[in-house]
């Protein structure tokens, strides 16, 4: 598909088969309008989701090299758990290879640099002669001068120049690129005059094309026009999380609360996630507000943070701050900080929520797993009933277990050792203690080999009980079925996180139990090679959701540039206090 620039050929071509976009709802398109020549005609297209802004990946890579620093600092603080924020990152570093992490391959260096002022023709020509890459010289630099944030004027010329040599014709593709280039630089008056050429033209506009407007006008004193837009977009399918954030941000920016707090209703009612972005926004109002029932609203919004195991940023962690000590007359105070291994919070000493379920939630949950993940689960594919089976007589033989040990992952954590070593070595330590033990593994480790000594395994046998299964099996559920059924104190030792059999749970309800069930249940284990000596990491004691007594409020929040994996959790706070009066004199 083609365009023709205005004032090169005739501009009503350029709306005569416009396409129908590809971008559905849930995409994050943008917006601009092009002006070319001195008789400044403007017209529309789109483009999506851009790339990672540099300047926000060599902050992150700064602030990684400051992460140990920060921790070791922080030696009364919970952040030396397996689930913590940036463990995952942190452990992928420790494995990498340094030669390969300094020698890496670098991006490919392009032929010609880009320019950061408008050129004329035969500068153009030039530039293009120079070129040696294989793509199309076009497509190259307008895809450069995008992921560089190039000067749009610059960009602009390269589209004149584009238009002379094709008859005024410019691709939608390099088009598109351009346009996104003006977005990012936020020329967005020019959406209403397109958006009238549009209304114009056509009786009614596809969903993509609807998502872009909507985006535009929100910033306009035509907003409005966007709720009307969305309106259109629901004839045919459920409006995106970002189309309702792009309305209710227009409410807001133009006060009217009604308005954003009903889009915020129907944004829910479908089950949509709102953006943390939508919900930041309505804290960021709220400060300017004096109003009983729209505070009412705010502390729902947390409830619903909490209830989705949600966690704001560190942005919208401050918006929340400044929210609570806005309050007149409640006299809120708010602290940043990380809660102690023993669940208190290091700012006001309080007990955060136990990370252990009530009697209630563990039998839910264990019966869930029994059927959603042993019993109805995938397990028969490597493994036979009458082997569970045998399993489940064995369980029902010993005593309740304290730590269940996936035998063949944890000896297999230490590639460099011999796994009969290691698995030795862990099961020493922890029979040491006096607990009771169980070691899962497969057929194969009792059979003698350099890597698994019959002399070592032997000692193993007689310092815990232990189960072989077939060499086809598979481990995860005989750990599930033996830690369940030992009872709530029991914890186990793998470093495999579960998540397949998590998402065999039927429910959100018991998917978040299991979490929750193990974070506080599955250790970690580390070596130091100095001492050689293995160390067991902590679980949590406390739950890391939002939480509250009436009096306080407690925030896991996410640090704004460590990368937290999904699996794991927030390991700063916001603490909120709100400050008791002192009875009158006399009183």
């Amino acid at each position: 598909m083609t365009f023709y620039l205005p004032g090169f050929r005739s501009f009503p071509k350029l709306w005569t088969s416009i396409p129908s976009l590809e971008l559905g709802p849930a995409t994050s398109p943008v917006f601009s309008f092009l002006t070319v020549t001195r008789n400044q005609h403007r017209w529309f297209s789109v483009k999506t989701t851009p790339p990672p802004h540099r300047k926000a990946m060599n902050l992150l890579l700064a602030k990684a090299r400051t992460l140990k620093k920060g921790h070791d600092s922080d030696r009364q603080g919970s952040s030396d758990h397996y689930f913590a924020a940036g463990a995952a990152k942190k452990r992928s570093h420790l494995t990498s290879n340094p030669q390969q992490r300094e020698h890496a391959p670098s991006h490919e260096r392009s032929t010609i640099e880009l320019p950061t002022k408008p050129l004329n023709s035969e500068e153009w020509d030039k530039l293009k002669e120079d070129f040696n890459g294989k793509a199309s010289f076009e497509d190259w630099v307008i895809s450069q001068m995008v992921r560089s944030s190039s000067s749009v004027d610059a960009a602009k010329s390269l589209l004149a120049w584009v238009a002379a040599k094709n008859n005024g014709i410019v691709g939608y593709n390099l088009l598109v690129k351009y346009l996104y280039l003006c977005v990012s630089h936020k020329q967005t008056s020019e959406v209403i005059d397109v958006y009238e050429i549009m209304k114009a033209k056509y009786k009614c506009l596809e969903t993509a094309a609807n998502t872009i407007l909507i985006r535009g006008l929100i910033h306009s004193d035509r907003w409005r026009e966007a709720l009307l837009l969305l309106e259109d977009i629901k004839k045919v399918m459920v409006p995106s999380k970002r189309n309702y954030n792009d309305c209710i941000q227009g409410a807001l920016l133009h006060q009217d609360v009604d308005v954003a707090w009903s889009l915020y209703q129907e944004l829910v009612g479908h089950n949509l996630i709102p953006l943390l972005e939508t919900l930041k926004a309505f804290f960021d109002f709220g400060k300017d507000i004096n109003d009983d029932d729209y505070s009412d609203k705010l502390l729902d919004i947390l409830l619903y943070l909490r209830n989705n195991q949600l966690y704001p940023g560190e942005s919208f962690a401050h918006s929340i701050k400044t929210w609570f000590e806005s309050i007149p007359g409640r006299q809120w105070k708010g602290q940043f900080t990380t809660v102690q291994r023993s669940g208190h919070c290091s700012s006001c000493g309080r007990a955060l929520e136990s990370i252990h379920l009530s009697p209630e939630d563990y039998e839910f949950l264990k019966g869930k797993i029994m059927r959603d993940v042993i019993d109805g689960g995938d397990q028969y594919k490597k493994t036979t009933p009458q082997e569970l089976k045998r399993f489940e007589n064995f369980v029902n033989s010993c005593p309740p277990f304290d730590i269940v040990i996936d035998g063949l992952n944890v000896a297999k954590m230490f590639p460099k050792s011999r796994e009969s070593q290691i698995l030795l070595n862990v099961v020493s330590q922890l029979a040491r203690q006096n607990l009771q033990l169980l070691v899962l593994g497969r057929k194969h480790m009792i059979t003698p080999s350099s890597r698994w000594r019959k002399d070592e395994m032997e000692q193993v046998r007689k310092l815990a009980h232990c189960f072989f299964a077939d060499n086809i099996s598979e481990d995860d559920p005989f750990l599930l079925y033996a830690t369940l059924n030992s009872g709530n104190h029991c914890k186990f030792i793998t470093k495999d996180l579960m998540r397949d059999h998590k998402a065999c749970l039927s429910d959100v309800r018991a998917q978040h139990l299991f979490f929750k069930w193990q974070q506080g249940h599955q250790v970690a284990i580390r070596i130091d090679f100095q001492r050689s000596k293995l160390t067991f990491q902590h679980t949590l004691s406390y739950d890391t959701v939002v939480q509250t007594t009436g009096d306080s409020w407690h925030i896991p929040y996410d640090e704004d540039l460590v990368q937290r994996s999904s699996y794991e959790v927030p390991t700063k706070w916001l603490c909120l206090q709100r400050k008791t009066q002192a009875p009158a004199a006399g009183s």
